[in-house]
């Protein structure tokens, strides 16, 4: 730990610091924020927007969780979107199947994703202190306190929780003196954004061949990301990367440099694959890289990250605010460990592939990628997994089927979507039109809203977007004692202001107590999609829809009305 030579002071108390102002802190700050709560975002760099950013790749569940903060659409103004992906010969995801409003992939460089989380959060009223190392931390029964330098010198700060979203070389992490256990599964990696003298035939495209690997990835506005490596030319890390070299990994891997110039910036990294054993140490947490990092195949690490952050905002700010017990914290690690491990396999996988000599890859790759183009049930789940809207998290004991999956965009009475009203962070519960008063909420702990279509089962939906519990029961008096003991699991006990007190947190509404802590199912959750229109790949599972009875190709393509 770094030794403190300069005069320390203290500053007053915050709610909440975040430390890092990267686009999973900058979202889970403004989360915060705009639920009413203090926030201090602690960022070393002097500013906060850096145009060196490696991501490049918004995909649909993280434009879901933008578009449940007014967000998405600004984004996608500004990008690119992709519906077809390359990912090395053979391999190719077709994203316009997707049952989502974004039925593609957005290819935009990460600091735009920052510029606009930046704006929401100084507009929510987060602190920003840029040009701030954090050099250390402790916590107590009360709070956590911060060691700060900036340019004024030492200082610390406090606050009742801390959340580290500082990257791979977290210093969160380390006063916590968490591990971080893993590997470089690839070095000497070449990053660039360059112009193209002819134009790729596709927008995305992963390539290998002959030794190299390379990624081009079209922002839209004639700049291109790329991402090369050579077998032949493994240098360190720190050595000096150029246009030559870049230009060398393109035609080993595509035959063609399609005229690479006027890099606007060039470097080169190594891809590390680590995953933090604990997400949460007391009053404490991590996300996003300071948790788990992996190698760039898939686009997932920024979008990984975004997640997190959905997750955790929402429950901070629910004990904080008096609604929860500190013990739905626990919840953020079983939901969100489990998902953080599926995608260092999942992309460590496809970075393997791409690694192996040419021959084994071409055996492998007719036989393999053949296989999962060709069979619906594997190639879905592929597309879901990559895309993020096939992730749920699990239920306990006696949970209705749909209880931790994702909710789809439904279709609502007054003519709006699911995702609107989202925008107000809390809890929505769906029901008949002709719901009876008597089951309705008094209070301001949920946001009431009824079905499109004369369906019947009820639903209430998490601030992130995930079911926490349903009912398929239309007896009066079974439904309002069940919708009572759902509301009061997940929101507390109403008291007389109509705010609500501290309930008892879980991840599915069961009577009994002592039931498993939620946790994400990372695999084979194509069969857990709570997706719109149809039975759901053959799962067997209900599937939500905005109204009854079969709907359009378009329609499907779709979690809303056609034309919205």
């Amino acid at each position: 730990m770094e030794a403190l030579h300069h005069t320390t002071s203290t500053t007053p108390a915050t709610e909440v610091i975040v430390v890092g102002a990267g686009p999973t802190g900058l979202l889970l700050a403004g989360d915060l924020a705009a639920a009413g709560l203090g926030v201090t975002l602690l960022e070393r760099r002097p500013d906060t927007t850096s145009n060196l950013s490696r991501a490049l790749g918004v995909h649909a569940r993280s434009l879901e969780q933008l578009d449940a903060r007014g967000l998405a659409d600004e984004l996608i103004a500004g990008g690119h979107p992709v519906g077809h992906v390359q990912l090395f010969r053979g391999f190719r995801l077709d994203l316009t199947t997707l049952r989502s409003r974004f039925p593609f992939m957005l290819v935009t460089p990460q600091f735009k994703v920052e510029r606009l989380l930046e704006r929401r959060a100084r507009q929510a009223g987060v602190v920003f202190r840029c040009g701030s190392k954090v050099l250390g931390l402790d916590q107590d029964a009360d709070g956590v306190t911060v060691r700060v330098r900036d340019t004024d010198g030492t200082r610390t700060l406090r606050a009742a929780y801390v959340v580290g979203t500082d990257g791979v070389h977290s210093t969160v992490r380390e006063s916590l003196g968490l591990p971080f256990p893993g590997q470089a599964i690839i070095r000497s990696m070449i990053l660039a954004d360059v112009r193209l003298a002819q134009e790729p035939p596709s927008p995305f495209t992963v390539s290998a061949g002959k030794d190299a690997l390379l990624l081009i990835g079209s922002f839209g506005d004639g700049w291109y990301r790329v991402m090369g490596w050579n077998r032949r030319r493994q240098q360190p890390t720190d050595a000096p990367a150029d246009l030559d070299e870049l230009r060398e990994c393109a035609r080993l891997a595509l035959s063609s440099d399609y005229g690479m110039h006027d890099a606007r910036w060039i470097s080169r990294f190594h891809s590390d694959e680590r995953q933090v054993p604990e997400y949460r140490v007391g009053r404490v947490f991590l996300a996003g890289d300071a948790a788990h990092v992996h190698s760039p195949a898939g686009g997932q690490g920024m979008n990984t990250g975004l997640q997190d952050a959905a997750n955790l905002s929402w429950k901070l700010a629910a004990v904080l605010r008096g609604r929860a017990p500190d013990s739905l914290l626990d919840s953020y690690q079983s939901e969100r460990h489990p998902v953080g491990k599926m995608v260092l396999r999942s992309s460590g996988a496809l970075t393997r592939f791409g690694l192996l000599p040419a021959w084994p890859q071409r055996v492998l790759g007719a036989v393999g990628f053949r296989l999962i183009n060709h069979l619906g049930p594997l190639s879905g789940r592929a597309l879901r997994m990559i895309s993020g809207i096939g992730i749920a998290y699990s239920a306990g004991p006696g949970a209705h089927p749909l209880t931790g999956r994702r909710a789809p965009d439904l279709r609502l009475a007054d003519g709006r979507r699911l995702y609107e009203l989202l925008r107000r962070g809390a809890f929505v519960l769906v029901t008949p039109a002709d719901e009876p008063a008597a089951q309705q909420p008094a209070d301001d702990r949920v946001i009431r809203a009824s079905w499109e279509s004369g369906r019947r089962t009820a639903l209430l939906i998490r601030p992130d977007g995930y079911i926490a519990w349903a009912t398929d029961s239309t007896a009066p008096t079974e439904r309002a004692a069940a919708l009572r003991t759902a509301l009061t699991h997940w929101t507390g006990t109403p008291d007389r202001t109509g705010t609500a007190a501290t309930g008892t947190p879980a991840a599915d509404i069961a009577p009994t107590s002592g039931t498993k802590p939620p946790e994400a199912t990372a695999g084979g959750t194509e069969s857990a999609d709570a997706t719109a229109g149809g039975s759901g790949s053959g799962s067997g599972s209900p599937a939500l829809a905005g109204s009854p009875g079969p709907r359009t190709s378009r329609e499907r393509a779709a979690d809303t009305p056609a034309g919205q």
